[in-house]
């Protein structure tokens, strides 16, 4: 074929998808009516870091239901994204709270830490229960968007916070935590950290994935009813726990490894398996994940998102921003009020239905939770009590200075 007809043939096709893509006004009418007859559900939001580091974690302090666009101590910080004014502004209807604690704490407080991160959100759920409704099963996040109000939920990020204790996983999930991160940016002693698949890291495997008590945490957090969250998490960890794990699990803020290659993203291969667990991967905002570099444009995030889509498929797809754990946000996409630009930036194009809107929006970690905490019901009526397994001190290397035993 000479060059001529190949260009006619090229502008034909932009022609043709010109005239089927939806106008602006229309896509943000779309947008709205999406984002007002479902929960825009967040993976993962750091407000309680936020709030312990900069207020001390005294909400008289900081008043949630103000703009703290200017709040003495919010000026000048790169990574404070979130108040209710710009909550409400966003439409957001459920939002996971990550309760962290560094890696630094391992070995050492990290399960104290991480309860007050716990607490922080709790009180400021309550402090503000105008807006906030504290929710911990799928249906309450139902709940909280028919009454007006916004579910918060608490994720534990970082499988190091339970101390290498299934009665401190226990405890966590008793007091309202519905997921925990296998991984922080460290490894525990019983699964292996992303960055050790980034040789520059320095950071090396402990397991080549998961050791036989990491597997038992799995099978507890299946009992338990928790969401097993793989952000952070080694490939090789990523997949065995697909191996293992009887419910479906969520990435609550990462994205594709195909268009960014950082080792927090998500391979395509694994992609697959997302989709046949019937799992989840809520899109992160990150410029660092979504560019590998210091700027990205809410197209670049779109774009991550279109590919899970295309790859996984529409029913495996989320929003997990990181707002409020970042210093470097995408153009267009400046904080927590920005959720229906992105929508409306979807919904240009036609493959982009209300029906998968709604499923990228809220439906889909719904129905992810809604997944598994029927496999807690079925372990409940299987008679599985919960596990007792106590990770071997040898698993623990040299960092048994603060070990005292079982």
């Amino acid at each position: 074929m000479s060059l001529l007809p190949r260009i006619i043939q090229l502008l034909v096709l932009v022609a043709l998808s010109s005239a089927t893509r939806r106008s602006p006004e229309e896509a943000r009418l779309i947008a709205e009516r999406v984002l007002e007859s479902v929960p825009l559900v967040d993976g993962h939001n750091d407000l309680a870091m936020n709030i312990r580091n900069k207020a001390a974690g005294q909400l008289a302090n900081v008043d949630l239901s103000q703009n703290l666009t200017n709040h003495p101590l919010w000026v000048g910080c790169g990574n404070c994204h979130t108040d209710i004014p710009r909550l409400r502004a966003g439409m957001v209807g459920a939002q996971f709270w990550s309760a962290f604690t560094g890696c630094t704490t391992q070995y050492r407080d990290a399960a104290q830490k991480t309860l007050d991160a716990i607490d922080i959100i709790k009180r400021f759920s309550q402090k503000h229960n105008n807006d906030f409704k504290f929710v911990t099963t799928a249906q309450g996040i139902w709940d909280a968007f028919n009454e007006g109000k916004i579910a918060s939920l608490i994720g534990v990020e970082g499988g190091h916070s339970m101390d290498n204790r299934l009665a401190i996983l226990r405890q966590f999930y008793d007091v309202g935590a519905r997921y925990m991160t296998l991984n922080h940016v460290c490894n525990t002693p019983w699964c292996d950290t992303s960055n050790v698949d980034d040789p520059a890291s320095g950071v090396l495997p402990n397991n080549n994935g998961l050791s036989d008590f990491g597997r038992i945490v799995l099978q507890e957090m299946n009992r338990l009813g928790m969401l097993i969250d793989l952000a952070h998490v080694s490939k090789a960890a990523q997949i065995q726990t697909f191996q293992v794990s009887r419910a479906p699990v969520i990435y609550s803020h990462s994205s594709a490894y195909a268009l960014c290659d950082h080792h927090r993203n998500v391979h395509d291969d694994v992609l697959q398996l997302v989709k046949s667990s019937n799992s989840i991967v809520m899109v992160n905002f990150y410029t660092w994940y979504v560019t590998c570099s210091s700027t990205a444009t809410i197209q670049d995030v779109a774009d991550h998102v279109n590919h899970i889509a295309n790859v996984a498929g529409f029913d495996h797809v989320g929003i997990g921003s990181d707002f409020d754990g970042i210093e470097r946000v995408p153009e267009g996409l400046n904080d927590v009020s920005f959720y229906p630009d992105l929508f409306t930036l979807l919904a240009l194009d036609p493959a982009w239905t209300e029906a998968n809107l709604r499923k990228l929006a809220g439906e889909n970690l719904i129905r992810v939770f809604t997944d598994v905490e029927r496999v807690r019901d079925e372990m409940a009526a299987e008679g599985i009590t919960p596990f007792e397994e106590n990770i071997p001190v040898g698993d623990l290397g040299n960092n048994t200075a603060c070990y005292g035993g079982y």
